[in-house]
């Protein structure tokens, strides 16, 4: 394995964090992805739903088909109508927390800057159809020159470092699955397993990406990169997963039943390998791992999330040691001989 320097860690995820990609416009994050990515595996192309695939050839007899999934997709506004003083109307595109957005800088794709807010004082009262964006214009027709409807925008990503291994930012979810990717394909020894690093679109409107991608592959296992919650924040939800306490190896969420033995498989690698790892049950939520798992004749599929407070806000929390952990347990996964898997 290469060994990886501290700085290049956070460098591959702040870049593809600040780039703005939301569901339906995957292209610039996508490229720059391709950047990152291409030197390091066999063959990169796209299909007809914008996803990146990556292949790379196993090196062990007869080897087994492994998909790996990562979307590119972030949580944003698409442009639905514009008023006579020149706000902007939008609706969501995937599942916005409005209490924290509000009075949030956006930014549309042509770079134009914005503000998120609510059209009047309605206390708690926070639905898309009451906010709109304020761009500084006049009236319609000045907005008309600068935005158009359909027209799409999300809040300005950032990355800020807090104490000790915490970072908080967006979008974390979930250009921090596409960076384990990028991180294990650069730091892999030797990909024993047919090796396919998909970086999929529209996961946050309906895992759509990774469905198509999956009936293209047909891979034998499948294994997803997303974040996941945690039940160490201020008022969360019982959940047996904490940030600091490495790699969240997905059981169940809303969507999915994991394979036991692919799950076991992980949890065995990460006390051989002596790497961080806990178990994860999601009640509420899902990720690419359903459509992979069902995809033609299905798959044994998981996940390895990353545990985050403040999910979908502008804020999102994380910790670099279970980041670190989740790249660890990946290589350790991809230098694995699958037809070694024992259910």
């Amino acid at each position: 394995m290469q060994r990886e320097s501290r700085k290049n860690k956070m460098k591959i995820l702040k870049e593809l964090m600040l780039v703005h990609s939301v569901s339906g416009r995957e292209q610039a994050v996508s490229e720059k992805i391709e950047e990152m990515i291409a030197p390091y595996v066999d063959e990169v192309r796209r299909d007809a739903m914008g996803n990146l695939i990556c292949y790379k050839k196993g090196t062990c007899k007869n080897p087994k088909k492994l998909m790996l999934a990562g979307h590119m997709d972030e949580i944003g506004f698409l442009v639905t109508g514009i008023d006579e003083k020149g706000y902007i109307h939008v609706s969501s595109i995937g599942g916005i927390h409005y209490v924290s957005a509000a009075f949030s800088n956006v930014v549309f794709e042509n770079g134009l800057k914005g503000v998120l807010v609510p059209e009047a004082d309605f206390g708690n009262n926070f639905s898309e159809s009451r906010f709109v964006i304020d761009i500084g214009a006049t009236d319609k027709k000045e907005t008309e020159k600068r935005v158009k409807v359909g027209d799409f925008a999300s809040t300005v990503s950032h990355l800020e470092h807090l104490s000790g291994s915490f970072y908080s930012g967006r979008p974390f979810d979930d250009r921090i699955g596409c960076a384990i990717m990028v991180r294990a394909a650069q730091t892999l020894k030797d990909c024993k397993n047919d090796t396919w690093f998909v970086f999929t679109t529209q996961e946050e409107v309906g895992c759509r990406g990774a469905k198509t991608a999956a009936y293209g592959i047909m891979p034998d296992f499948s294994l997803a990169f997303d974040v996941t919650g945690s039940g160490d924040g201020p008022k969360s939800r019982p959940m047996a997963v904490s940030l600091g306490k490495g790699a969240a190896v997905k059981v169940k969420d809303s969507s999915v039943i994991c394979d036991s033995g692919f799950v076991r498989c992980l949890m065995d690698l990460s006390k051989e390998k002596k790497i961080p790892a806990q178990l994860e049950i999601l009640e509420g939520g899902g990720t690419d791992t359903c459509s992979m798992q069902v995809a033609g004749c299905g798959s044994r599929a998981t996940a390895i999330s990353v545990p985050t407070r403040y999910i979908h806000s502008n804020n999102e929390t994380i910790s670099k040691k279970d980041y670190d952990a989740c790249v660890a347990l990946t290589v350790a996964l991809l230098e694995k001989d699958l037809n070694e898997y024992k259910n």
